[in-house]
């Protein structure tokens, strides 16, 4: 659905995107991951139009998005920081989303209302909290009918009722349209319970991409202890972190977990557990590896 290929991005002396690749499948929840100043924000701008690249192509279903009218009208975007008309409420906003949006659903809106019930529609949505106004924003969004949606922190501001809704709706577009949804933010939790697709940003660039079954499958932190301490690991054995408290140690090892379990097993230890990392242990680990200032926070 998304094909970014060499993008690249220059502000004066700031280089935002360096060359930066990523994919994401028709249908699928894609989490975009990263620290601050990673270049996430401006990654999401050449997707939805609003940049043009330096270098480097971006395409939504096999066509160029910049300066595109067709294909901007088959995608909602959710940015970080709402923009409305000074004086609009909701309705005349629904009426402004309607003009420019083609699928845009009058029947939906009205079925969505159940959804949002604290909301006042006739009353100017600058006025409205900022939770309210991301509401809004969801409403109108999800009203387009979009094959693409794209989310820049989106329940950011969101009590827990309300964020686990948006979720629900979300994933409900999801399964009866096969929407495709991008979403940036830094709550790896919530991500972690919605997402089947991840990818890593890092100094203008995507390091990491993969499903998040394959990402959890591949990195497993396994706990065991020895009656003589650790002993030597064979080369072949890619342990990417270690660290002990007392005679238990707590090793991050790279590969297929049962093969880990199998060659420790060899040594004959007191005890072993191995554990999937979570998401957020592996953005911590990945950009541990990438000379980001990370601790020892995993354990």
């Amino acid at each position: 659905m998304i094909k970014v290929n060499g993008l690249c991005k220059k502000f004066d002396d700031c280089c935002a995107l360096n060359n930066a690749n990523m994919h994401v499948p028709k249908g699928a929840i894609y989490g975009l991951v990263g620290p601050n100043g990673a270049g996430k924000s401006t990654l999401i701008r050449h997707i939805t139009g609003v940049y043009r690249p330096d270098a480097g192509t971006v395409e939504i279903a096999g066509e160029p998005v910049f300066e595109n009218p067709g294909v901007k009208s088959r995608m909602a975007y959710i940015p970080d920081e709402l923009f409305y008309f000074l004086q609009a409420d909701t309705l005349e906003m629904k009426r402004f989303y309607a003009g420019i949006y083609p699928s845009f659903n009058e029947k939906l809106f009205e079925k969505l209302r159940d959804f949002f019930p604290n909301i006042d529609v006739k009353r100017h949505i600058r006025k409205l909290s900022k939770g309210m106004q991301k509401q809004v924003a969801f409403w109108l969004a999800l009203c387009t009918s979009p094959d693409l949606l794209v989310l820049d922190e989106p329940v950011d501001g969101l009590d827990p009722v309300m964020r686990r809704q948006m979720w629900s709706l979300i994933l409900s577009e999801v399964s009866s349209r096969e929407t495709t949804v991008l979403i940036s933010s830094h709550n790896l939790r919530e991500l972690e319970d919605v997402c089947d697709h991840v990818g890593i940003m890092n100094q203008g660039k995507v390091m990491l991409e993969r499903s998040l079954c394959e990402l959890q499958g591949n990195v497993s932190k396994i706990q065991l202890a020895f009656e003589q301490g650790m002993p030597v690991l064979p080369e072949k054995f890619e342990v990417m972190h270690m660290s002990n408290t007392g005679r238990v140690y707590t090793l991050i090892v790279k590969g297929n977990p049962e093969q880990a379990r199998a060659e420790l097993e060899k040594f004959n230890p007191l005890f072993m557990d191995v554990l999937p990392l979570t998401l957020e242990e592996i953005f911590i680990y990945e950009m541990g590896g990438a000379d980001y200032a990370v601790k020892d926070i995993l354990f």
